[in-house]
């Protein structure tokens, strides 16, 4: 019987009979070499990487200790720009460690631009004041800045020959920097004084007459009255607090009303939104409360809810109707149109005046850093009631996020959700009226 003729791999694959070596030891071992070096590389490039990203870091720590001497440098052009350059990083990164250390010699170049500086340097000098104090948060650190820069702010706003920039600056950097950093709540009634001593000029006398006050003394009323109504917000925490809040709010209630009358629509729409907040607080002490005004009020804020007097501009119209639509319905059923802040993998609620006013405060210093903020900043993460910040690498991260055509999907879906509800709730009869 002839022998069977033997077989390679390749004739049980279907394949041609060839030539094959069998695996050595010297290709295991070249296999071998090939996986090493590739994990030695993936390891080097991570270390490069590391490398890279701490020499990043060194350069951006030397452009702020630049811009940090640079405050007190003899050109005013120069001083600006450090002051921006800070600004720009404290909106954008958490720089607490780096900060900590070098606290009073910041708060001294503030202090010194304030006094010494001209409009444009003033409002900067004011508004890295209270980013200063957004990365240092509410404790001993930021009370010793505010300290030293409390004085300094009082005297420019109560200067009535100061920069009136400079004074609509101090005022709403005042009350952020009280919000954070004060710790006695009858020096924040005592801050609120000072707004109050303010914002009360522009009221409509009783005899119906209007005081005579120029644009940018209307915006610096309008900035006291904010800084004051976000102030009230923090007044609430123990009984002598409610008393204190309770006699300001039933001081002010009658009053306010008449601020809806001024001519600038920046402040009509801020004493609606303060007249909401301050019904707001009331209510969650006396659910019950009636108000005596009541009727003229609602007359008032309907009238602006459905404004079409052609003497306004139209996009000044359109800002007051939406506001004062919300403030209407908070003032009659105790309403408020709820909004959700989308942040990394978080959302937050703003579910009440008191929140919205605290949001929108700390939005106009921080701006487009704010989701960031939200994210990573114990102090605005305590203060929104948002726990400890959140841990999640990359991976994780990417997990989470949706496709491209999800969102594409989702979007156009939300886009048209909300035309139709524009479309639903819009005046047709004022949009006529107006063309």
């Amino acid at each position: 019987m002839p022998r069977a003729k033997k077989r390679s791999v390749y004739d049980f694959a279907g394949g041609q009979q060839g030539n094959v070596q069998p695996f050595s030891d010297e290709d295991a071992s070249i296999e071998t070499l090939s996986h090493c070096s590739s994990l030695s590389e993936r390891t080097s490039s991570a270390e490069e990487a590391g490398e890279t990203e701490e020499m990043a870091q060194e350069d951006f720590q030397y452009k702020l200790k630049v811009y940090i001497d640079s405050t007190v440098d003899k050109s005013a052009k120069t001083r600006q720009g450090a002051l921006d350059g800070l600004k720009t990083a404290m909106a954008t990164k958490i720089l607490y460690e780096f900060i900590s250390e070098r606290r009073m010699t910041i708060t001294d170049s503030i202090e010194r631009c304030l006094k010494k500086g001209k409009g444009v340097e003033q409002c900067a000098a004011a508004s890295l004041a209270c980013l200063l104090c957004i990365q240092l948060g509410s404790g001993i650190e930021s009370e010793e800045v505010f300290k030293t820069l409390k004085p300094v702010f009082k005297t420019i706003l109560n200067d009535g020959a100061a920069n009136i920039q400079a004074r609509q600056a101090c005022a709403t950097s005042l009350g952020l920097c009280t919000l954070v950093a004060e710790d006695d709540i009858m020096d924040v009634y005592a801050t609120m004084e000072s707004f109050e001593s303010l914002f009360t000029h522009s009221f409509v006398r009783e005899d119906g007459s209007r005081p005579s006050v120029n644009p940018q003394t209307t915006q610096l009323h309008t900035n006291a009255l904010l800084s004051w109504a976000l102030l009230l917000t923090i007044c609430t925490g123990n009984v002598a607090s409610y008393k204190l809040t309770n006699f300001t709010v039933f001081r002010h209630l009658p009053k306010l009303p008449r601020l809806l009358e001024n001519d600038d629509v920046s402040m009509r729409i801020a004493a609606g939104e303060t007249i909401a907040l301050l019904f707001e607080l009331i209510r969650d002490v006396d659910p019950e409360f009636d108000y005596d005004g009541w009727d003229s009020l609602c007359e008032k804020l309907n009238a602006l809810a459905t404004d079409c007097n052609k003497h306004r501009a139209k996009t000044d119209k359109r800002k007051q109707r939406s506001v004062f639509r919300d403030v209407l319905k908070a003032v009659e059923e105790g309403d408020f149109q709820s909004e959700t802040i989308r942040f990394g993998t978080e959302r937050m609620v703003i579910d009440s005046w008191v929140r919205k006013r605290t949001y929108d405060a700390f939005r106009e210093f921080v701006g487009s850093g704010m989701n960031y903020h939200l994210q990573a900043n114990e102090f605005i993460r305590d203060v929104f009631e948002l726990g400890p910040p959140m841990l999640i690498d990359s991976a994780a991260l990417k997990a989470m996020k949706s496709s491209r055509l999800e969102r594409h999907l989702y979007n156009a879906a939300a886009f048209k959700a909300r035309t139709k509800a524009r479309n639903k709730f819009r005046d047709k009869r004022v949009d006529v009226g107006e063309f």
